[in-house]
């Protein structure tokens, strides 16, 4: 139903930025939240941050004030800028999508992940 294109991660040094962009397409209604979650080596997944389709924010502490999230509605597509990366950073970040099917559904009933985008920074 739904099929997420992720890109923009890559090899930065400790300072440096990256851009990821998640591209969504498929049969849908609506996604009203796109985000960002992100799994580093022997650590569990957890939420970088997210958008609602309002625009409403959400970012874990550890990137408040370095990451921003944005989307374009228009071109179902989320953005995350990276900036001031750390070596701590470096993980595999994952888009996630929730959103309905069609305009009737009472929940959300969908909730799709991308393949991955491996972001590594080092020196």
């Amino acid at each position: 139903q739904v099929q997420l294109v992720e890109s923009g991660g890559g090899l930065v040094q400790p300072g440096g930025s990256l851009r990821l962009s998640c591209a969504a397409s498929g049969s849908f209604f609506s996604l009203n939240v796109m985000g960002w979650y992100r799994q580093a080596p022997g650590k569990e997944r957890e939420l970088v941050a997210d958008i609602t389709d309002g625009g409403s924010h959400n970012y874990a502490d550890f990137v408040k004030g370095r990451f921003t999230i944005s989307r374009d509605n228009a071109k179902n597509t989320v953005y995350l800028q990276m900036n001031s990366l750390k070596p701590e950073d470096t993980a595999v970040y994952y888009c996630n999508v929730r959103g309905l099917r069609v305009a009737i559904s009472m929940n959300y009933d969908i909730d799709h992940w991308g393949q991955g985008t491996q972001v590594t920074v080092s020196s």
